[in-house]
């Protein structure tokens, strides 16, 4: 035991709010464990979890409560919670009570808490994890890495429901039971002081996912927090993420997962270039709409990618230059792109950010259109990478 004085101050909160609640009646949940290809199966569940965090409010004010905070506050590595009853107190009750299986003491089951407790304050940095459920694409693999502690994974039975048991009624329809609804996205990473911003991060990632895939994907619609494998907090994910756009569920290949890893970070390209972030904007917007705003947001998105001021005729020649190979392919594409489809533009402002500098690759398009040896050979390169 490291600090036998935050052993006994947080004993006496427990034991008090044992007390307070000593013969409360607890909830059960029927919970429903499906499966894809295998048979459902239904547990009774006492809603411990449940129960103590929608009465923990009502003992915020007790003396035992507000000095278990104060001693909380003394130790350095608390810093990183931001709110000490809700994401350090409450757990360790939670995890009490669900070791004595409700109300009736047991010295052994806090003792258990209050070692992961420690271990999760003293031990070396923290571990942070954020979970959204995936839906619209499938993978072949246990999981897809997509880098920085960010992956595709399917979903284990049961996994949102033990820590989480309010999960049921946050999912996505279906979710665990159809085979475009059997996976999460999942950012998992080590932390000393500050979390990570999950939510655009995880934002981030469906959109390399939709440049890579076309798959019709959405996470969310919420993401579930945890710190140390307990649970830190359940967070909205933004809208553009947690929104699915119409089409047919897709199948993550690795050729398209490693594009959408190699993406994923390129995407920071568009805080920096307002135009290339206008462009990323427009399209990903024009999947959520229909004609003719869809054709505006394309149109504009196409402008604002390539047209450098000088309108989308020049722009439609530019992209021609970038995606087509011979002269009869860049001829195809310039028509094409007097009306472009969000998967014309798709392709476009994926090959904008795989060259990781728009305003060099105007020049060498530019270089390209002129017949310089040099722009076509630029080109070339971006091509075939």
């Amino acid at each position: 035991m490291r600090s036998p004085h935050l052993y006994d101050t947080l004993r006496r909160f427990c034991l008090g709010a044992f007390a307070a609640w000593h013969g409360a009646d607890l909830p059960f949940a029927f919970e429903e464990h499906g499966s894809y290809g295998r048979p459902t199966l239904y547990e009774y569940r006492p809603l411990v979890r449940g129960f103590v965090e929608a009465h923990a409010d009502r003992l915020r004010e007790r003396d035992d409560v507000q000095q278990a905070i104060a001693d909380l506050k003394r130790e350095p590595a608390a810093r990183i919670y931001e709110d000490l009853y809700r994401t350090l107190l409450v757990p360790l009750l939670v995890r009490t009570a669900e070791g004595c299986g409700g109300f009736d003491w047991d010295d052994s089951a806090f003792d258990r808490a209050f070692a992961e407790l420690e271990e999760s304050l003293y031990g070396d940095g923290h571990s942070y994890g954020a979970v959204a459920p995936l839906v619209g694409i499938s993978i072949g693999a246990a999981q897809i890495e997509l880098g920085d502690g960010i992956r595709v994974r399917q979903v284990v039975s049961g996994e949102l429901a033990a820590m989480w048991p309010e999960s049921a009624g946050l999912l996505p329809r279906d979710f665990g039971r159809e085979p475009d609804r059997l996976c999460v996205l999942e950012l998992q990473r080590s932390v000393d002081v500050d979390v990570p911003d999950a939510p655009g991060e995880l934002a981030d990632a469906v959109t390399a996912l939709r440049l890579a895939t076309e798959a019709p994907l959405a996470a969310g619609p919420v993401l579930f927090e945890r710190l140390d494998w307990r649970p830190y907090g359940i967070r909205p994910v933004l809208p553009i993420a947690a929104t699915a756009p119409p089409g047919e569920p897709t199948r993550l290949d690795p050729f398209r997962a490693t594009v959408a890893a190699k993406l994923r970070p390129l995407l920071a390209l568009a805080d920096e270039d307002p135009q290339l972030g206008d462009a990323l904007d427009r399209w990903e917007l024009s999947l959520f709409q229909g004609d003719p705003f869809r054709a505006e947001q394309l149109r504009q998105a196409l402008d604002a990618a390539l047209g450098n001021g000088e309108g989308l005729y020049a722009a439609g020649m530019r992209a021609a230059a970038l995606l087509g190979e011979t002269a009869e392919e860049r001829a195809a594409l310039a028509q094409r792109f007097r009306e472009p489809t969000p998967d014309l533009v798709r392709r476009l402002v994926l090959a904008v950010l795989m060259h990781g500098d728009r305003r060099t690759l105007l020049r060498e398009l530019d270089g390209a259109l002129l017949g310089l040896q040099a722009g076509r050979e630029r080109v070339a390169e971006l091509r075939a990478s």
